[in-house]
């Protein structure tokens, strides 16, 4: 497998430390030296980051260049944006390096580094391969290559347990802001009750889709559906919500209704 080099070039010419660690499947050797530490703490010993009030960080904000890709990043998020796709990680390499934000990376911290969220946020990150989850602070600028949308530090990926694969599937889901407005802790997102909690059966580029979808979740027996509008990139999506829904046989109902009728697991958004 071909590998490309990670560029690093930003407006500000900040380094950007976020390149993903590959693995070489017939030598096990792993790109660009980066790799995994010699020794590291005992993950059940590193506590997940504990999302809390900061300003927007005076760098690494701005629009930047990577592989002729011009990158936007947003000026603010809501608490419950979400996405799925890849996450890789990076390590050793990099360990000491200044990130996007200004930090220095530290590849035992619970961090991540996303190509357009705010400096600095907070995810909820779920490997959807064995449903562990932990808390990050996405502190730097990347992944680059191979369309994948999240780069972990090592100790957030050792404690999903994608340091092995490389990869893995992930949700994410902002749990806290730069700005400080609407700010979770560390026990909001393990679920505290007080919480309202609904779930994300699907997110259309047509109303019309989001509209049909709807009416089948009521159809099926969900009483209680809202379509949410969210612009993202110049792009207006429309995301089927069921809820509120409180209690765990509510939403394990909901969920197995849900399942059934689009072919996927639901994303939990709480507010």
């Amino acid at each position: 497998m071909w590998l490309l080099r990670c560029i690093v070039v930003t407006a500000v010419l900040l380094t950007l430390t976020g390149c993903s660690v590959f693995r070489d499947s017939s030598s096990g050797a792993y790109f660009e030296d980066d790799g995994p530490p010699n020794s590291s703490p005992d993950p059940s010993t590193v506590a997940d980051a504990v999302p809390r009030a900061e300003p927007l960080s005076t760098i690494g904000n701005s629009p930047y260049q990577v592989f002729g890709i011009r990158y936007v990043p947003m000026s603010s998020v809501m608490v419950g944006y979400s996405e799925t796709g890849e996450a890789s990680w990076y390590g050793r390499k990099f360990h000491g390096r200044t990130t996007a934000n200004g930090d220095e990376y530290d590849m035992f911290a619970m961090t991540a580094a996303h190509k357009t969220l705010p400096l600095p946020s907070y995810l909820r990150v779920r490997n959807l391969r064995n449903d562990q989850e932990v808390v990050v602070r996405v502190n730097d600028r990347g992944p680059f290559l191979g369309g994948r949308i999240l780069d972990l530090s090592y100790m957030a990926a050792k404690k999903l347990g994608i340091v092995m694969s490389g990869t893995a599937p992930v949700d994410i889901q902002v749990v806290g802001t730069a700005t400080g407005r609407q700010m979770s802790s560390a026990r909001s997102v393990r679920g505290e009750r007080q919480q309202r909690v609904f779930l994300q059966a699907g997110s259309f580029r047509l109303q019309d889709n989001a509209e049909r979808l709807k009416a089948k979740l009521i159809r099926a027996g969900i009483p209680d559906i809202r379509i949410v509008t969210v612009e993202y990139k110049e792009n207006r999506y429309y995301r089927v919500q069921a809820g509120p829904v409180s209690g765990t046989s509510a939403i394990r109902t909901q969920r197995a209704i849900i399942m059934e009728i689009t072919g996927l697991k639901p994303t939990a958004v709480r507010e």
